[in-house]
């Protein structure tokens, strides 16, 4: 089955509403000839509706970096998944390492996260990876596991018709390593068939699974080479568009 490439931008803490604006125009424009190529930013909360006004009926999709899973209530500070859908968004990060780490996010958390993002007709982004002390104890396949497994638990197969998989290995984020080409082939391998074991083949034939890590426009060609890696979610070289449209552009 044919799987179109998705190549994501996590903006993260960066760039004041004006800012997103500008270079969401810059990317748009960069995009206008892209082909077999999707392309999604996810820039702040503030910025979506002020982004989601300049990308509308152009190349470039947009995405929320994270979500709360209660519908509304007295949950000062977070953000619904309508509320997101609202803002013009068709994506949403969920479980990235950063919110992880610093957030509190578990498996269990993301999983409701996932469930409320089907739900508002957005599609979830499912973010996993080991750290490298987990690497060093060779736990890397069963943390993977445990992320996917309990992130997806409860999950129909009907619902995850837009699932995309996201791998970042943790070591690899914004630290300028980047996994190996066999590293990435046997994960991406590893996440395919549990995809397979967990709900179907068909469901493993269609899902994207990204890679991240330190994704540069030097090093996108190889990694977009390896066989069931189905695109990037790329970090800070997404912050420029001039730079973000040389990985997206891998192919060329």
């Amino acid at each position: 089955m044919s799987r179109i490439p998705l190549i994501a931008g996590n903006w993260k803490m960066y760039k004041t509403g004006r800012q997103a604006v500008e270079t969401a125009k810059d990317l748009a424009q960069l995009c206008s000839d892209i082909q077999d190529v999707e392309v999604m930013i996810a820039p702040t909360f503030l910025s979506l509706s002020l982004v989601s006004e300049v990308v509308k009926n152009t190349k470039v999709k947009l995405g929320a970096q994270n979500l709360y899973f209660e519908k509304e209530g007295a949950y000062t500070g977070e953000v619904s998944a309508d509320m997101i859908k609202a803002a013009g968004a068709q994506y949403v990060l969920i479980g990235h390492s950063e919110r992880r780490q610093y957030f509190g996010d578990t498996d269990e958390s993301v999983c409701r996260k996932i469930k409320a993002a089907i739900e508002a007709g957005l599609k979830p982004v499912l973010c996993i990876g080991e750290t490298e002390t987990q690497r060093e104890q060779e736990k890397t396949f069963s943390i993977l596991d445990k992320q996917v497994s309990d992130g997806l638990k409860g999950v129909g197969l009907d619902e995850l018709a837009h699932l995309v998989l996201a791998y970042e290995p943790v070591w690899a984020i914004g630290t300028g390593k980047t996994a190996s080409v066999d590293q990435v082939r046997k994960v991406h391998q590893y996440l395919r068939s549990l995809l397979e074991k967990l709900f179907s083949k068909s469901l493993s034939n269609q899902t994207r699974i990204l890679y991240g890590g330190s994704v540069n426009p030097e090093n996108a060609k190889d990694l977009m080479g390896i066989e069931d890696v189905d695109g990037a979610l790329v970090g800070g070289a997404s912050l420029d568009a001039n730079k973000f449209i040389n990985i997206i552009k891998y192919n060329s």
